[in-house]
């Protein structure tokens, strides 16, 4: 009886061992297939950066008014020398009065309506006729808060037209409203572009104007998720293939000079300074040199004992990770490093 109970016990123990020994493997199996962690690298780049400001809105007439008349009193109408529909040039005599003075275009376009006839009585103020011109447009678009301050009267423009999905038209920066409107908490403001050519364009038609406010020849210059901070200092991470001076351990006090670096597991962390950016991309103006290796955020793919997988976007560690969510746009400016909503392009080695 003694013997049987032994024999059993040892078989329960047996299978105890087998199943932990299992159930361990499997655990460690399966973490161990849980994440890899993927590294990709940028290289530091050298040509033209563009920093561009872009909002969107639709095609108006640059002249699109009432014409009245200013005289104090009234008048009565001799004759009218225009139609509706008739195309005048700017100072053209649209209406004579009894007492020999005219009313004028005051630019050129198309007369859309004319409120008068002979014998008409005219007094100040009155809307006399309509005047727009229908070959001289513009696009009046909404900038962001955190972009306006970059934009000036005078700046070029690249406009799209949704119509003219193929071209694209060019123009300049007339006027920008002093006031903003907010939505959802956010205030834009309104910026007048005027279209240089506006062949085949439609009063009403949607256009998005990208405005340069900013661009440099020559520049060095990585993508913006490269560059991290921590607290004042900005740095990268190189990968050790790039090489760098003034390497010392991890941990050790360091100068917070550009260029210099310490070592971080397999990179290099090296104080940078930078300059103008955009969407994409931003100026190092010391630090790095052009052709080094800079190590961009890591990618995480993980796995389940499903066989399911995920993917997500992970820092550096330390602290010091830069983190790019959905609003990594919007953070970035209020960090101090400005960048610009779509519509912003980076010319690599002088070329679009």
């Amino acid at each position: 009886m003694k013997k049987w109970i032994i024999v059993v016990a040892l078989l329960v123990v047996g299978a105890g061992g087998g199943s932990w020994y299992y159930l361990n493997e499997k655990s460690q199996s399966t973490t161990a297939q849980a994440s890899t962690m993927q590294f990709s690298t940028a290289t530091v780049q050298k040509g033209k950066l563009e920093v561009r400001v872009s909002g969107s809105g639709n095609i108006t007439s640059v002249t699109d008014t009432d014409i009245t008349e200013t005289a104090v009193g009234t008048k009565t109408v001799d004759e009218v020398l225009v139609a509706a529909g008739t195309t005048v040039a700017s100072g053209q005599e649209l209406v004579s009065f009894t007492d020999g003075t005219y009313l004028t275009a005051p630019a050129a376009g198309m007369i859309t309506a004319m409120n008068v006839v002979a014998d008409d009585k005219v007094q100040e103020g009155k809307a006399v006729a309509h005047i727009k011109n229908y070959s001289d447009l513009q696009t009046v678009v909404g900038v962001d808060e955190l972009d306006i301050s970059k934009v000036k009267v005078g700046q070029g423009a690249n406009i799209s037209v949704s119509a003219f999905a193929d071209q694209t038209f060019t123009g300049t920066v007339t006027a920008i409203a002093n006031e903003g409107t907010v939505s959802n908490g956010v205030s834009t403001f309104d910026v007048t572009v005027h279209f240089d050519k506006s062949d085949n364009l439609k009063i009403g038609m949607t256009a998005e104007a990208s405005i340069l406010t900013d661009s440099k020849d020559n520049a060095l210059y990585v993508p913006v998720s490269a560059v991290h901070k921590n607290g004042n200092e900005k740095f990268v991470l190189l990968s050790q293939s790039s090489g760098s001076a003034n390497v010392s351990t991890q941990g050790q006090e360091q100068s917070g000079q550009p260029g210099q670096a310490r070592r971080q597991g397999a990179r290099v962390q090296t104080v940078v300074q930078t300059g103008i950016s955009n969407d994409n991309y931003v100026e190092i103006t010391s630090g790095l040199t052009e052709g080094q290796q800079v190590v961009m955020p890591t990618v995480k793919t993980s796995s389940n004992a499903n066989g399911t997988s995920g993917m997500m976007m992970g820092g550096f560690g330390g602290g010091f990770g830069n983190q790019m969510g959905g609003q990594g746009n919007r953070a970035w400016r209020q960090q101090g490093m400005s960048t610009n909503r779509g519509g912003m392009s980076t010319n690599r080695g002088g070329a679009n």
